[in-house]
């Protein structure tokens, strides 16, 4: 697909897909499904690196840096101080300039808040950030990030982790119909073909991390998610049918031999 790559913010990237760290049974394990899957982009929630001892083991090892392109999260902050806070953290040990932010409102369902959400976008776009925030599949809150400066909007297909695939097609295609930004579908993939119905719907990239990290093979899994992906790129780039409420006969009808000549050549 390096054709037909996604562009964020000027930077170019030859997978749709980006994955996640987090779950795995192992960073061996991890690192294998990283590959497999193809992206070039993965994210780390900040929480989970280590940056204080350098000596020590950490997940950051276990990354290609330089084939794969870190993208740090906010993940586990429920106020916009605590994500903005977060974010100049990964910022000044040196992880990048670019955030996957994360306000979550709920912690039970892990909604955002959006309200909080909009208000660290703002501020951080204001500080340098490239900001990508994960929210909630609300056309209007995807249309204020966008205006508050986020490079990118990142709709939930559904609850973090619940792998119950998009459960709001159509505001997806609004979101995307609307978007001057790329929107990449977060949260709620379970299997390959929640991917492909995502990326159909017009999404222009979808991230996922429990689909396979949870799953029985990850790294079988990781290269589902690779071809589902580009299938559904392919297919929404191709246009497809309009859906009917009765048949369309499949060969035409035209120039087909008649019935009763091809009947009268037989008795012949």
């Amino acid at each position: 697909m390096t054709s037909d790559p996604l562009i964020i913010a000027g930077r170019t990237f030859r997978s749709r897909l980006v994955v996640g760290t987090g779950k795995y049974p192992s960073n061996a394990v991890m690192a294998d499904a990283h590959r497999a899957s193809g992206a070039d982009m993965v994210t780390v929630a900040v929480r989970r690196v280590n940056l204080d001892d350098k000596s020590k083991e950490s997940l950051i090892d276990y990354i290609d840096r330089d084939r794969i392109f870190i993208l740090p999260n906010t993940a586990g902050c429920y106020t916009a101080e605590d994500a903005i806070r977060t974010a100049r953290l990964a910022r000044e040990v040196g992880l990048s300039n670019w955030v996957k932010l994360e306000v979550i409102g709920d912690e039970r369902t892990l909604f955002p808040d959006n309200v909080a959400l909009l208000e660290a976008t703002r501020v951080l776009v204001n500080d340098g950030f490239v900001v990508l925030p994960y929210t909630n599949d609300d056309p209007v809150v995807c249309r204020k990030l966008e205006e508050a400066g986020a490079a990118a909007v990142m709709p939930l297909g559904a609850p973090i982790g619940s792998g119950l695939g998009i459960q709001n097609p159509n505001n997806i295609r609004i979101i995307k119909d609307q978007a001057r930004v790329p929107v990449i579908v977060d949260a709620g993939v379970g299997t390959a073909s929640d991917a492909a119905i995502a990326m159909e719907l017009g999404a222009d990239g979808v991230l996922m991390n429990t689909a396979i990290a949870l799953a029985e093979d990850p790294v079988a899994m990781a290269s589902a998610m690779k071809l589902a992906v580009e299938a559904g790129r392919l297919a929404y780039r191709a246009g497809r049918i309009p859906k009917r409420p009765h048949a369309s006969a499949s060969s035409p009808m035209e120039g087909r031999i008649a019935a009763a000549a091809a009947g009268g050549r037989a008795g012949a």
